[in-house]
This record gives structure tokens, sequence and C-alpha cells, in this order.
């Protein structure tokens, strides 16, 4: 079985939660048969990489609007690849993606539908005809959780082609953790901290961590980069805040270990943009509990209310500070919750499970 994957970036290009996602897709497919390859962009040269026996074809991109990026070679590859694939799965939302689905009539099509698009108000009034066009033309409908099949108008609207694939994470792809890296670490920053991991985005709520810190003044990490960094930055600075330390992006081993040391992981995540949330998922592989935001997605999927964590309501700091503490006065508390959290990893969100049922997926539509 021959799976074309298609979206605007890809790993190792860049180390966002979509880019995993994929990546994960195709290590895990991979392993029980298919051969998958992956057409991106890149803002450099045209060139063709493998990585975990995948095949990246990255196309220059020539100009963006609103983060959708176009490339000219990007269509000529997609020509090329169509051909040799037997299902292309794209991943939404990518405007470039679908208009090269509508140079293909007669493949299975299927697309992993992430996020709608939420801060791109008016672009999305244009776009919709396109859109409309586009998933009216795909097989199915993969939402990445119930929550949001049920939440997305657009999901709603094509209800009969929906189904719920979660998202997975590959526990052999993090790397063991050596007593020096970890001793590092602590030495740096402590222990019994609560942690936040991800990119520096608007939707991520980190304001409203930086409030809670203020109000409990208990101890935070923050790991990660992006652009609300010296916001955040400014934040600290204005409060006085000693008790948040900001360490930037961080390795793979970096990330285990300061979850090893922490107390709980913290996903202040406000807005709909935040359609999942993959480090929930390595927050439970590694037995933490979670503090997360109810905002109908499927951050409240992976994160059971009083089961692996807790769950408040979306930007509200007084909450979010109101939940911290209880879990650092609460040690039972803490480590229940958290080996809930590792068996809810096991029964929902391996890459195993995941695979099997996009192998089972595509059978189906290349057998129709």
């Amino acid at each position: 079985m021959k799976i074309l994957h298609v979206y605007r970036t890809c790993y190792p290009e860049t180390n966002g939660g979509i880019e995993q996602v994929i990546r994960n897709i195709c290590v895990g497919t991979n392993a029980l048969g298919c051969t998958s390859k992956v057409l991106s962009l890149t803002n450099n040269k045209k060139q063709v990489i493998h990585v975990d026996d995948t095949e990246i074809t990255l196309c220059k991109k020539n100009f963006d609007i609103s983060s959708n990026g176009f490339s000219i070679d990007f269509f000529t590859e997609y020509m090329r690849l169509s051909q040799w694939a037997d299902v292309i799965h794209f991943h939404y939302p990518w405007p470039s993606g679908d208009i090269a689905a509508l140079l293909t009539i007669n493949k299975p099509k299927i697309v992993t539908y992430h996020s709608d698009i939420v801060k791109q108000k008016v672009l999305k009034i244009l776009y919709k005809p396109l859109e409309a066009i586009f998933l009216n033309n795909v097989n199915v409908l993969v939402a990445t959780s119930p929550q949001y099949a049920k939440s997305s108008k657009n999901l709603q609207n094509y209800a009969k082609k929906v189904e719920t694939i979660p998202l997975s994470i590959d526990e052999s792809a993090y790397p063991a953790v050596t007593k020096d890296v970890l001793d590092k670490w602590e030495k740096e920053i402590g222990r019994g901290f609560f942690l936040f991991v991800g990119v520096l985005r608007y939707y991520k709520g980190l304001k409203y961590l930086i409030e809670a810190a203020k109000l409990s003044n208990l101890p935070i990490v923050i790991a990660g980069d992006g652009p609300e960094r010296k916001e955040l930055e400014r934040l600290i600075a204005l409060y006085k805040l000693d008790n948040v330390k900001m360490v930037g992006f961080i390795e793979e081993a970096d990330k285990v270990a300061l979850h090893l040391l922490s107390k709980a992981f913290v996903f202040p995540s406000h807005l709909r943009s935040e359609a999942f949330g993959v480090s929930l998922l390595e927050a439970q592989m590694l037995k933490k509990p979670i503090i997360s935001c109810d905002i109908g997605t499927g951050s409240s999927y992976v994160n059971k209310n009083n089961e692996t964590g807790l769950i408040i309501q979306p930007a509200n700091a007084e909450q979010l500070a109101e939940a911290m503490q209880k879990l650092h006065d609460d040690e039972k508390l803490r480590n229940t919750l958290g080996e809930n959290a590792r068996k809810r990893f096991e029964e929902k969100f391996t890459t195993e499970r995941s695979s099997k049922s996009y192998v089972a997926l595509y059978n189906r539509l290349v057998k129709k």
C-alpha cells in the first residue's frame, strides 16, 4: 500500500505537533506494510530526503499568504507523486493542498482534520468555496477526537464521512535519560515544578499561566520558543516573578528529563486553535497529572477531569492557580492521577493502535 501525505510543513524541517503526527503515522503504518512518502514545502532549495524509512520531497516555497505557503514546484511534484500513490492523505488546514486535490479525480483521498480555521476570519470567508469543494470530494474526514467531531461545524456538515482516530505518539522514539542530564537540569531549575512544553503561540493561554504564577507563587518552567516569547518575558519581568523560568527550545532527552523532575503538566490553551495537544500524550506517557482547559476539543478527550488530571475553565488564571495549588498540596492525588494517565495512554494513544486504524481505513478505500 503506497500512501502520499500532503501538508505545508513536515519533520525534520519543522518540529510542531502536526509534523510529529505525520511522522508517527508514517512510521507506524510503514511497520504494518505500507510505503509512505511526504510532500511538503521548505524555505530552502528543493530536495528529497529520507527520514525513518520515509521519502520526503521538499519543494521551495515561493511566497506566503497568512501562513499558507505557495510553491510552483509543489504542484508539479504532486502530479508525479499522486500517480505513484494508492491513497492520498491530506492534512487540514492547508489551502494549497485543497487546490492540489482538484488535480486528482480517481484516487482515494482522506483528510486528517487537525483544526478549524480560527484566527483568519476574513480569509476564511474567501477560502470557503474552495474548502467546500475539497471537503465534498474527499472520501473520509478523520477527526482526532470525538469532542472535535461533535463541536466542529465543518465536521458536523460532513458527519456521514467523518471517522475518529485519536492522535498518538511512539514511546520507543523517546530517548532514555541519563543521570547526567537529570542532574544538569535539577541543578539549573530544581524539581517539583509545574511544566509547560510547546510552541509559544497566542492560543496557548500562557499569559494566564503567568498570572497564575503571580497568584500562587508556585514554581513553573516553560519550555519552548515561538512568537509569544518576548511578551511572556515582558510579563515575567513586569510582575517580578522569580518562580517562573523560561528555558527555550529543548531536545527530546531534555524534555523527558523535565517531565521526570516536574510535579505536574500544565496546559492552559484557551482557544479552539488548540485542537488536541500532542504534548498531553507525552505527559500521560510519563505518568504526569495534567491541568488543562475545557475548550471543546481533543484536550478534554485526552485529559479526563478528576481521573487523569484537572480541567478548568479557559482564560481563568484564578482557577488555574487553585488547580495548581490543589496538586501541589496533595501527593496522593498527584500519584493517583499520574497512574491513571499512564493507563489511559496505553489504552488510547499508542502509535500501534492508531496505525492499525489508519491501515484498515486505507485498505477499505482501495478495495472499494
